[in-house]
């Protein structure tokens, strides 16, 4: 017997790693899953829906249905009886893992007459309508919040996005550990613009995303002196100025170390800009600074590489 896993998101900014969770936390054994399309909107009864009409054709009798929550799958009251009688027809099982139906055995039937039971419709009925309720609601004091709003002069709508001339400030600032949340406030806009702007840099992301690894965190390595000195005067992009600025100078005897934490990639960069200290292309070779490469070349090459 198969377990048919199935996942949606109505907008395209969400993920699925709030489901993924909980069906990870239920141990399912083999899963096959069935994803909807980003943004799919629960309004579409679920009988029209792309992925899971592929679901209901691939299921067969005695399989069992996982989802999440019942409103990643239906949110009306009638989308509910519909589903539970095409999954009692194809002789299918329900399985959700989360919320007030969790506990519920939805498929139950009356064993003569093989209609669903009343006491399960009648659960089913109250809780659907108690979420249509809720999301009613919640409208409506959206509304009323947005007119009070108004009324002391606020502009409705959403917060500006990030403008072009400062993402790249924004993404350098994330992969240095800058959180969404400070960067929506230096830069005064919403979460979501800073995470449409870092969006691929984003482990949900690339998470998903085939033969691309996950964003690298900073680490901290302490660069000799005479290389930092040498960096200083030559030309930088902006993160490798910015942690080049950011490092913290520990005391050597008579010189010093530059403690710099960046990402891996960067530090190879800083790494390939002072090449020149090894001599060669016309510049004479010292040996203090082409010793001091080598320590830094050193501590750089022990990072895990970028890939295969």
């Amino acid at each position: 017997m198969a377990n048919l896993v199935y996942k949606r998101v109505s907008t395209n900014q969400q993920s699925t790693a709030r489901q993924d969770l909980v069906l990870a936390e239920a141990g399912i054994e083999d899963p096959v899953v069935f994803e909807e399309e980003p943004g799919t909107s629960s309004r579409l009864h679920p009988l029209q829906r792309a992925k899971f009409g592929e679901l209901l054709t691939y299921a067969r009798p005695g399989d069992t249905v996982h989802i999440s929550e019942m409103f990643r799958l239906v949110r009306g009251n009638q989308h509910i009886l519909d589903v539970l009688d095409v999954l009692h027809r194809d002789r299918l099982a329900l399985r959700i893992h989360d919320g007030a139906f969790s506990a519920m055995d939805l498929t139950a039937r009356h064993p003569r007459t093989g209609e669903l039971l009343s006491t399960v419709k009648f659960m089913v009925q109250t809780l659907a309508a108690a979420g249509e309720l809720q999301r009613d609601l919640q409208r409506e004091l959206t509304y009323d919040g947005l007119r009070a709003a108004e009324a002391k002069g606020s502009k409705g709508g959403r917060r500006p996005a990030v403008v072009a001339e400062k993402a790249g400030d924004v993404r350098t600032a994330y992969l240095e550990g800058r959180s969404i949340a400070a960067l929506a406030r230096d830069h005064g806009v919403s979460r979501g613009a800073i995470r449409t702007a870092v969006a691929d840099l984003l482990p949900e992301h690339t998470a998903n995303e085939v033969d691309v690894p996950a964003p690298e965190l900073p680490v901290t390595l302490d660069m000799p002196g005479k290389v930092a000195d040498y960096l200083r005067t030559t030309e930088l992009e902006p993160a490798e100025r910015a942690v080049l600025d950011q490092g913290v100078a520990v005391r050597r005897g008579q010189g010093y170390t530059l403690r710099v934490s960046a990402v891996p990639a960067v530090h190879r960069q800083l790494l390939a800009r002072c090449q020149p200290l090894d001599g060669g292309q016309g510049l004479p070779t010292v040996p203090a600074q082409r010793k001091a490469r080598h320590e830094y070349e050193n501590r750089v090459s022990i990072l895990a590489p970028i890939g295969p």
